[in-house]
């Protein structure tokens, strides 16, 4: 462990390990097997290339990184490089004069680490490399990242990924590390089955993300609502908006650049020239919102994105776990926003329903479902929810929209039995269904055109829910459909139908409890932000006066050295080293050496820059 501890400061620049970080260091650098269950910003990366330097100072040779994208393998040996490490990648983006050269590296001992896909990895040519290793002693350890991409319960299952088996095959002397920061029992007993990692040490940290704050409001005009949000709390501010369709994602940047926002789309059916330039713009500038479907994210290291928002539901809890843990990877205050409604479950329903899976996987998905459908309806501690359902037992947070503004709750269940009543009636009528605009219709005693040409006038129920709110029976309606005691036939224009769940809710037997529709969300006014304004940067806050113009000469320099090297900006220092450069206001290579961030190779890059940033203050 010394050795790695001097790894840790002399090349990362940090003077202690985090969590769980040394004792999985230690037990890899030992040769042992791990599955990593760490959140997003909890120092993943780390826990792998920590080991991968000092295995190969102890003679082991060179470390195999399972990746799953090129822009994640990209940002990573870019950043690596920054450090002083050799580490290089294997794909698509090279010629195969670069591939070459690539591999001839790893042949003479010349790389740390070596970044590929699973497609790759598992092709005869890279397995003859491999092999070539493993004969010279000279194969040290396989890293695989993004785990959860092997299991098929999981939210970005890739097929792929189960070939790697063969790795433990092949190679079984060799140890492997699995990493994740996504996994509920399901997925994760899948990682072990299909990885081989039966007798792997499993190091699970907390989930808990405190510095995110969540936030989950009922969709009225859901465009009109994200402005707010964004106006209101992060103005100014990187961010990353997430639509379900590709049409949403293009309507919702163009409405965001209309009202002077710098914000860009990104989907799978933009050229990928485009795309591309798009997500350079997003991590190299501040202030850029990306408006996009899921394709957008994985590996995404963008430390100071400060809000994620949803305007569609995602699919599982897993999938908002990873997708919300994009913000606020710096440890700063950050924002978990989400706006949903009744089309939201109806449309997640009906995917489940018509997919062709077979009936087994639907149920898995559809309990994956409900269980962020209770997350969405829950009038207790969101954070509560969300660790419970990886297992992790805890306190209410004080921090999500429940806990600074509980919600009122009213009882449905009248209302539930009036609407389930009116669905039965008016196919008994007619022989035909409905659906919900109409049964609300007759519930609240409305004599449209359509009441008047079936005669639904006439039902029983007609105007006895006259005092629920349209809003009310929605919220109503959505539950009904969550818990199953009401399906959505998409086929035939979304129309209600009852299931073997709405005898309990009829007959009483199963109360249903809502939370009041809020119109305004909780904890709008937690922090100071200028309207409309750029707000400082969340790391430099503490800061005096002299700090803060000390930290904009810092940024204004890191931007330029960035663009010179084509790099990221945080990829040269990340906001909270700067901050921290602010404070101390240093006056030699000397001072800055203890600053957090600021390895060997960085101080020797960068010193002299910042040093000379700083004097053209004074």
């Amino acid at each position: 462990m010394a050795n790695a501890l001097s790894i840790l400061k002399d090349v990362f620049g940090y003077g202690a390990f985090r969590g769980p970080q040394a004792d999985i260091v230690d037990h890899v650098v030992a040769g042992g097997d791990a599955l990593v269950l760490m959140p997003t910003g909890g120092g993943k990366s780390l826990c792998y290339q920590i080991p991968a330097l000092a295995r190969q100072q102890a003679g082991h040779g060179i470390t195999i990184v399972v990746s799953p994208l090129i822009a994640l393998m990209h940002d990573q040996v870019g950043a690596l490089h920054e450090l002083g490490v050799e580490a290089a990648f294997l794909n698509s983006t090279l010629s195969m004069e670069e591939a070459n050269a690539v591999e001839r590296k790893m042949m003479r001992g010349e790389l740390t680490m070596v970044y590929a896909a699973p497609e790759r990895i598992t092709t005869p040519r890279f397995l003859d490399l491999l092999d070539t290793l493993q004969a010279k002693g000279q194969l040290s350890l396989f890293a695989i990242d993004e785990a959860h991409c092997v299991s098929q319960w999981g939210h970005d299952f890739r097929p792929e990924y189960r070939a790697l088996a063969l790795l433990h095959e092949r190679y079984a002397g060799v140890p492997r590390i699995a990493l994740t920061a996504t996994a509920d029992g399901t997925t994760r007993a899948d990682i072990v089955q299909h990885l081989q990692l039966q007798e792997a040490r499993q190091f699970v940290s907390s989930f808990d993300r405190p510095n995110i704050r969540y936030a989950i409001e009922e969709k009225k005009d859901a465009s009109l609502q994200l402005l707010r949000f964004i106006e209101r709390e992060h103005a100014g501010e990187a961010g990353i908006v997430y639509c379900q369709s590709r049409k949403r994602v293009e309507e919702v940047a163009a409405m965001l650049c209309k009202e002077g926002m710098d914000a860009l789309p990104y989907h799978a059916g933009l050229d990928p020239e485009v795309r591309q330039r798009h997500q350079d713009r997003f991590l190299r500038e501040e202030g850029v919102v990306m408006t996009a479907t899921i394709a957008f994210g994985m590996g995404i290291d963008k430390p100071d994105v400060r809000f994620v928002a949803h305007l569609d539901l995602p699919k599982n809890i897993e999938g908002y776990y990873q997708e919300t843990g994009r913000a606020g990877r710096d440890g700063l205050p950050s924002d978990a926003w989400m706006a949903y409604g009744l089309q939201d479950v109806v449309n997640q329903r009906r995917m489940i329903d018509e997919s062709p899976a077979p009936d087994e996987f639907k149920q898995v998905l559809r309990g994956k479902l409900d269980a962020l459908l209770a997350l969405a309806e829950a009038t207790d501690c969101r954070r509560v929810r969300l660790l419970g359902y990886f297992g992790e037992p805890s306190q209410p947070c004080g921090n999500c929209d429940n806990c600074l503004q509980p919600p009122a709750v009213w009882d449905g269940t009248e209302a539930a039995r009036m609407l389930l009543s009116t669905i039965y009636r008016v196919q008994q009528a007619n022989n035909l269904h409905f659906g919900a605009g109409h049964v609300m219709d007759i519930l609240r005693g409305k004599v449209t055109d359509k009441v008047k040409q079936f005669g639904h006038e006439s039902l029983s129920t007609f105007g006895i829910g006259a005092h629920f709110s349209e809003q009310q029976l929605r919220g109503v309606l959505r539950q009904l459909i969550a818990t199953g005691a009401l399906a959505v036939d998409a086929s035939a224009f979304n129309t209600l139908h009852l299931t073997a769940g709405s005898r309990a809710v009829l007959k009483g037997e199963q109360p249903v409890q809502l939370r009041e529709s809020i119109s305004q969300p909780a904890g709008r006014a937690r922090r100071e932000r200028g309207s409309g304004k750029s707000a400082p940067s969340a790391a430099a806050a503490s800061l005096t006066a002299d700090g803060q113009e000390r930290f904009a000469a810092l940024k204004a320099w890191r931007t330029g050295v960035a663009k010179q090297h084509n790099l990221p900006a945080y990829v040269i220092f990340h906001d909270a080293t700067l901050a921290a450069i602010a404070a101390l206001d240093p006056k030699s290579l000397g001072e800055l050496e203890g600053v957090s961030g600021i390895g060997a190779a960085k101080l020797d890059k960068y010193g002299p820059g910042v040093l000379d940033a700083l004097q053209a203050l004074a």
